[in-house]
């Protein structure tokens, strides 16, 4: 199999690593950046730069881009790629990339799935890239059909290289919601927490808590902006939720209202227990 990989920074990069360290595949790349593109040729992480000559090549294309870059791309290479190819992007949201991606696929013939690995850490960049970034990781696939075992099949063994643990099938907008829980309200909360005054001093008072809640503070803003505006409409609902859960505590406190405070805190153990199972 020939896999091409628009983007070579942490998501990118790992699944060039991946491909190349599992399995026999050649693999081509793109990056807009030519010194990372060249070091990772030299490092063995891609065979060689993907183009307009060898993009018909490849039976496997991967769009690790920015949304906007991502449907941009999209748009540039349908006309290029071979009617058996399929094109997975791997952007943090999916219904705009999937209007897109299914559109095309249609008018063009080939085979557009969305796909959104569930890993990374709060680098960026090819530097940071693993061959094993994915390995047990859940990836996240909306694809054209959802009754298609063997079609399904097919995708899941395409991805095996990167050493997914689990595929999720869901849709693009129930993705979108979903994540704008799990993954946009987590990195807004934690780049807001680390604000305060205070963590400028927070050494030697500070432990797993602090670290737990500030990781992903340090962020790649430019990315996760074009995100959040992206899905404003789910996050914000999920800002409204917190913000008004967080004024519940705040109100309670200031009226020194203890059972209030632990009915509260009851109420949030109770749901973190639920959600463990």
């Amino acid at each position: 199999m020939i896999v091409g990989i628009y983007g070579l920074g942490l998501i990118g990069g790992s699944m060039a690593k991946a491909y190349k360290a599992n399995s026999d595949h050649k693999v081509y790349a793109y990056d807009k950046d030519e010194t990372t593109l060249g070091f990772a040729r030299l490092s063995g992480a891609i065979d060689a730069k993907l183009d307009s000559e060898n993009i018909g090549d490849c039976d496997l294309v991967m769009i690790a881009l920015y949304p906007q870059a991502a449907v941009e791309c999209m748009k540039e290479i349908a006309p290029k790629l071979k009617k058996d190819a399929t094109v997975i992007d791997l952007c943090g949201t999916k219904v705009k990339i999937c209007e897109c991606g299914f559109e095309l696929a249609r008018r063009y013939g080939f085979t557009f799935v969305g796909g959104h690995p569930m890993a990374g850490t709060q680098y960026s960049g090819f530097k940071y890239a693993k061959e094993d970034l994915f390995c047990g990781a859940p990836m996240i696939i909306v694809p054209p059909v959802y009754d298609d075992i063997s079609f399904l099949d097919k995708i899941k063994t395409m991805l095996s290289p990167a050493g997914f643990g689990k595929i999720n099938v869901t849709t693009a907008d129930e993705h979108d919601r979903m994540i704008a829980f799990t993954s946009q309200l987590a990195h807004v909360v934690s780049n807001a927490y680390v604000k305060s005054p205070s963590a400028q001093s927070h050494k030697g008072f500070s432990a797993g808590s602090y670290k737990d809640l500030t990781r992903v503070a340090w962020l790649n803003e430019n990315m996760w902006s074009e995100l959040f505006i992206e899905n404003k409409e789910f996050l914000t609902n999920e800002l409204d939720n917190i913000i008004s859960s967080l004024s519940e505590y705040r109100n309670a406190l200031n009226s020194d209202n203890g059972d209030k405070l632990r009915e509260l805190l009851r109420d949030g153990r109770i749901c973190k227990e639920r959600v463990d199972g």
